[in-house]
């Protein structure tokens, strides 16, 4: 999988833009101003996401490709070798569980405020 399908992937989830948060190369996925995942457009190889803390021991136990997300709480947040053995749809589904915890996380009147809103 490679950075222009992740892109495109991150954009089609309802309510998501994409910024520069940090500097000029961080690249950062949000939903209701909330990140969910990042990419480093000087160094493609790791692309970090959010994650449920037992999911995340499970995953980096059963995939040498994910690791704890360097610069980042480790306990929350993966960082996934793209360069490594890992399926798409694996890739694809850790996006989306990335997503889905943060929307899931916000508190319920912002989750409904954003739900109500038009895609843009």
């Amino acid at each position: 999988m490679n950075i222009e399908s992740i892109r495109d992937y991150c954009l089609s989830l309802p309510y998501t833009s994409e910024y520069l948060p940090f500097d000029e190369t961080t690249l950062a996925f949000r939903v209701a101003n909330k990140i969910f995942a990042m990419i480093d457009l000087d160094d493609t190889e790791w692309f970090v996401l959010k994650c449920d803390p037992e999911y995340a021991v499970e995953l980096r136990e059963s995939h040498s490709e994910i690791t704890g997300a360097w610069h980042m709480n480790k306990k929350h947040w993966n960082q996934i070798n793209l360069y490594g053995m890992l399926s798409d749809e694996l890739i694809l589904s850790l996006i989306r569980h990335s997503y889905d915890l943060v929307l899931k996380k916000l508190p319920k009147k912002t989750r409904d405020q954003w739900l109500c809103k038009p895609n843009a």
